[in-house]
């Protein structure tokens, strides 16, 4: 499969520009051949808690509605986030769309980062995301969720790859690169991260830090074209290599349950 992630330069609380910012790189990746797009977390809007602005009603979601439309028009898989209403607050969540603009799978952010106060504005989700794409399982995460590896854990039981769509920030970033090298090491499985670049409006910086492990924790090779990387991944590789050194099956779970 042909993925491209995108570290977009997400413009503050400016969704028609950066929805713009966005097709034009579907554009580029559907010339390439690839199969799925992936975007940031809160794509058109970057890391907000003005939900009164950002939220949207999801089933007439403008934002959700544009990305089909896109999906449809380039035939290509895409992955985003969007912030939809909940009652008195928020869902921080991500919709995976496939070619034909259909909603494959969605996810609500399990763990809000109540260290910025992302808990006083969004609810938190209320259950895991796997589903199949192209022979693919697939499993999704946002963000702070990459600090709990019981929920990679539980994700990798059924995913050939996990997917954390965040806004990291660059003071941090090497929180970021460690982690998701690590839950790909520890579950043997591809493990792909999509940051955002630039400057938000709560004037914290952000530096390209996209990426793809594999099972060994290894870099997967990409074709770089600004902001976006293209990346071709392989389940059959994943496959080999834990057929000469596997280490999922040792795990005592009852006993993780019974120390919890």
């Amino acid at each position: 499969m042909t993925i491209a992630t995108v570290s977009l330069e997400q413009l503050w609380e400016e969704k028609e520009e950066n929805l713009l910012l966005c097709q034009s790189y579907i554009e580029e990746a559907a010339s390439k051949a690839v199969d799925l797009i992936i975007f940031p977390e809160m794509t058109l809007t970057g890391f907000s808690t003005h939900i009164d602005f950002t939220a949207e009603e999801e089933r007439h979601s403008k934002t959700i509605q544009s990305f089909q439309e896109l999906a449809q028009t380039f035939k290509i898989a895409i992955l985003f986030g969007v912030v939809v209403k909940d009652n008195l607050k928020a869902l921080n969540k991500s919709i995976f769309l496939d070619s034909d603009g259909s909603i494959l799978a969605d996810y609500a952010k399990i763990h809000p980062f109540s260290f910025s106060g992302e808990d006083n504005y969004f609810n938190p989700g209320q259950r895991i995301s796997t589903f199949q794409f192209q022979g693919l399982n697939i499993g999704l995460s946002i963000c702070y969720d990459l600090r709990f590896p019981e929920l990679y854990s539980a994700l990798a039981k059924k995913s050939d790859i996990i997917i954390n769509i965040a806004n990291w920030p660059q003071k941090r970033v090497q929180h970021w690169k460690t982690l998701l090298q690590a839950r790909a090491i520890e579950n043997q499985t591809y493990i792909i991260g999509v940051n955002r670049t630039g400057v938000d409006g709560n004037a914290l910086k952000y530096e390209e830090s996209s990426n793809i492990f594999n099972a060994n924790g290894d870099t997967v090779t990409f074709e770089q074209s600004g902001n976006m990387k293209i990346h071709n991944i392989d389940k059959a590789w994943t496959q080999k290599f834990k057929s000469n050194f596997s280490t999922v099956q040792d795990r005592q779970e009852s006993l993780y349950r019974e120390i919890i």
